[in-house]
Order: C-alpha cells, then structure tokens, then sequence
C-alpha cells in the first residue's frame, strides 16, 4: 500500500498521515526488498542449557529416541516440549543417504511388489475383504503384469510369480523384492523361495529397509493403478478383478511412459530378447503338505478344510493346492478334488465322501457275528496224554485192539 501511494506521487508525510503510521515506517517501507515480518529475536530458552549435551548424544546414535535422550541429560521439564527440540537437532546429525539414478538394461531386472486395491472383493461366503495384487514390472521396458492372489503366505506368492512370468514368456535375470515377510527376512529367503529361483536360474534379490527409491518404478505403478484403473468400477469376485485388471493392463502397456518417452509394448521383444528362457521343468510351486487322515476324513489348505474319501482314514495322503483347485491323492491315485475356496474358515465337503462315511459308520456299528460250531476250538485228547506221559514207550505199543460187536481182545 505504501509502494503504491508513493507510485501515484502522494508524499510521505501525507501516506504517514493517511495510513497512521510514522514517517520513519513509511522511509523503511520504501527501502525494504519484502513484506515486513514480524520476527521474536532469539532469547534462552529452558531447553538452551541441555542443547549441547542432546548435540553430543545425537552425534554418537542419531536414533536415540528422545525419551531416552531426556533420562541421559536430566531433563524434568514437559517431555513435549523436548521432543520438539530434539525432532529439530536430530536431522543435523543423520547420515545422509544419497539415491542415485538408476539406469535398467534390457532383461536385467524386474521390480516385484504387492499392491492391495481400496476396495473390498466378494468372496465365496458373501464376505468381502481387501486382497493383495501381485505386480510385476519390467524394469527396462516397464511392461506391466499382476494377478490378484488369495494371501501373501509365500506358496501363493510363488504361484502368482510362476503365472505372471509365464505371461511374461521370459525370466529377468534378476527379481527385486523389498522386505516381504513371504518372501523372506534379514538375510534368510523363506522356505521354497531358493528352491524357486534355483529351477529358474535367476537371482532374488531383497532390498535393505527404507529404500523404495531402488524399487521405484513399480512403486509408482501402483499409484497409477488407483488413480488411472479403480476409479468406478465394481467387482464380483476375485476372477472378475483379474479378468478387468488384465484388459485393463493391455491398455496400460500400449501407452507412452512420460520417463522413457516409449510404449512398453514396443520395449517388450528387446527387453524378452535378453531375458532367460523359462526352465524346461516347472518349479515345485504351491501348497504341499504329506498327513495321516483322521476320523473326520477333512485335510486344511490354508485356513478352510476339504473333505476326503473317508475310506482312507488312518493313511497317508498328499496334499497339493494352487490357486485354484485342491487335490488330494493316495499312492498317485487322485482320491479328492476342490475348487479352492479363498473365504477363510470354511469347510468344503463333497457329499459323496458323506454317503461313504455313513455307510462304514453303519457297517462298524453292526454286532460281529459269532462264530460257527466248525469254527469253534478243539483239540486232540492224545495231547494231554502225551503231556502227562501216558503214551510212552510200552503203554503206547499196548493199545487194545478193538473188534467187532465193541468187543476187546
């Protein structure tokens, strides 16, 4: 307002006047660069007296939480107050940690992750619940594939893998996980995974904690996906998710990528090209499981039970499970079969495996018969005569000699 006035040739002293402010104000006004702020000047402060030896604690362990940071000083004051001081110390004394860059070479890599829409998918027994998405993403090409999968417990997490690089026709040389507890944790991949990449011939390779940044590009897929595909749409089931998602995807994949200025389709052949080729034997994959069938003939995939032929109660049975289907087999033979359900808590029962239980029921039920009079123990009486020493020697060359009419000679 002053700047203005002043422009339009009105004199200071009358601006001062107009405005009522002093003269001075108004020559500041005029010889400042910016608006006036108001600034309260520095002044001690309670905290001041403890800031060099919180300095020294924040030097040796940047993450010292602050509690402890106000025991090791003596600190009594409001512990509010301090952690506020201590949350504007803390990032002066925190290593840096600097991401680079990164440059993908075709058939390098491939950035895997789990992405769980914000909707709730119908299941089987009319619930509805959230469920995981795995993604995969091509890192040169940024050629996108995923599939919705029924749990994060790493036989499903081997199976939606299996399937998408199926999709994909080619195995990336290496497979980038963050720190996925079906995946595996601190230095130890989880049971199966090893075995996994092993029959593919490519490596896994897990991030260290708090570093999105080297699994960046597949990240930020995910927020397309819940900007660019959830909006306005419904699903039934989880088979009609992955029949929407997987449309959807091929238009995804046909458009041009803002950081590569090029369509992921007409990446693909070169990125495939340098990729490894999908192993002639299939990885053992899925849920496997070897159990003596009990009385109640049902086996557990996951959370929900499965009815078996109940003539093999007492047996071992195998027990294998994909996505899709459950199947139980005796000796190579297939003695059940399921839809895998992905509701948890269920029972699944064939009733042909009822009929066959009600009938051994009624069969173990029914008296056992007695035996019959040929059936019935005897024994010749020469044994005992030969145990108490009756027969022997002379007394069993003198045996009579039976004639005629009952008459002994």
């Amino acid at each position: 307002m002053i700047r203005r006035l002043v422009a339009d040739g009105v004199p200071q002293r009358q601006v001062a006047r107009d405005l009522g402010i002093g003269r001075a104000t108004v020559e500041w006004a005029l010889a400042s660069d910016r608006p006036p702020k108001y600034e309260r000047p520095a002044a001690p402060t309670a905290f001041t007296p403890f800031e060099s030896s919180v300095k020294q604690l924040l030097a040796k362990t940047p993450d010292m939480p602050a509690t402890v940071i106000a025991e090791r000083v003596g600190w009594t004051g409001s512990i509010t107050w301090f952690r506020d001081n201590v949350r504007r110390l803390r990032p002066e004394h925190r290593p840096v940690d600097p991401s680079d860059r990164l440059t993908w070479l075709p058939g390098d890599a491939a950035q895997c992750d789990l992405w769980f829409p914000p909707k709730k998918i119908p299941l089987e027994d009319g619930s509805k619940t959230l469920l995981p998405v795995l993604v995969i993403t091509a890192a040169h090409s940024r050629f996108m594939v995923g599939a919705m999968i029924p749990t994060r417990h790493t036989a499903d997490l081997l199976l939606g893998m299996w399937m998408l690089l199926q999709q994909l026709g080619r195995v990336p040389r290496r497979l980038i996980w963050d720190n996925e507890s079906g995946i595996g944790r601190g230095k130890r991949h989880a049971e199966g995974v090893g075995a996994f990449t092993g029959t593919l011939a490519t490596t896994l390779q897990r991030l260290k904690p708090y570093d999105p940044e080297s699994k960046g590009i597949v990240e930020r897929r995910n927020g397309y996906f819940e900007t660019s595909f959830m909006p306005g749409r419904d699903f039934t089931s989880p088979a009609d998710f992955n029949t929407q998602f997987t449309d959807w995807l091929a238009i995804a994949n046909a458009r041009v990528v803002r950081t590569i200025k090029a369509r992921p389709i007409d990446l693909l052949d070169a990125d495939r090209a340098a990729m490894l080729a999908l192993p002639p034997v299939p990885p053992t994959v899925g849920w496997v499981n070897r159990v003596r069938l009990g009385r109640d003939y049902y086996v557990r995939i996951d959370s929900s039970d499965y009815s078996v032929d109940p003539s093999l109660i007492g047996r071992f049975v195998d027990v294998t499970a994909d996505l899709s289907r459950v199947e139980v087999r005796h000796e190579g033979r297939v003695v059940a079969a399921h839809h895998r359900v992905w509701a948890r808590g269920q029972t699944i029962t064939d009733p042909v495996h009822v009929a066959a239980a009600k009938v051994l029921r009624e069969q173990f039920q029914l008296p056992r018969p007695a035996a019959g009079p040929n059936e019935e123990l005897s024994r010749d009486l020469a044994d005992y005569d030969r145990a108490f020493g009756l027969i022997d020697g002379g007394l069993a060359d003198a045996q009579p000699d039976v004639v005629a009419d009952g008459e002994v000679a």
